[in-house]
């Protein structure tokens, strides 16, 4: 493994997402094989590079020194996300027919949403993940406010 491979910057700071999985194979799997990621460490924790950035996987666990008081696990209601991974692509239609062919299960297939076209996947662990083009916000078209946001439509 070489220095470049891992989300260790030199210089100032780079951005990865931390997930805690019931299955570190499996999610390892779910990131390279499916979505296309490489690799880099298997475990302890597991890092896969995903584009322009890395995903980190761990089994959950209890309270360390550095997060006292704070336990560390996977999703629990499938209803309810507070946060969620976002992956913009250059082509959701190739994206949706490609990661579909190799196992994964979307809510629903592509919908136009006026400023960009999106739709999104679960892994195994049940994370969130919004799949999302670009489209008219890049023509200055944006979507419309949340329903009872009291902003009025773009």
């Amino acid at each position: 493994m070489k220095r470049e491979d891992l989300p260790a910057p030199e210089t100032g700071m780079l951005l990865t997402h931390f997930l805690t999985v019931r299955d570190v194979a499996r999610s390892r799997a779910f990131y390279s094989d499916v979505l296309g990621g490489r690799v880099v460490l298997e475990e302890n924790p597991c890092i896969v590079a995903l584009a322009n950035g890395w995903i980190i996987m761990n089994p959950g666990g209890g309270p360390t020194p550095d997060k006292p008081g704070i336990e560390l696990r996977p999703p629990e209601a499938p209803d309810t996300a507070t946060s969620f991974l976002n992956i913009r692509v250059a082509d959701i239609q190739s994206c949706y027919r490609d990661w579909s062919a190799k196992g994964a299960e979307f809510l629903t297939p592509p919908i136009d949403r006026k400023a960009e076209v999106r739709c999104y996947v679960r892994d195994p662990d049940g994370y969130l993940i919004e799949v999302g083009q670009a489209t008219g916000m890049l023509e200055g078209v944006f979507a419309d406010p949340p329903a009872g946001s009291g902003a009025a439509p773009a």
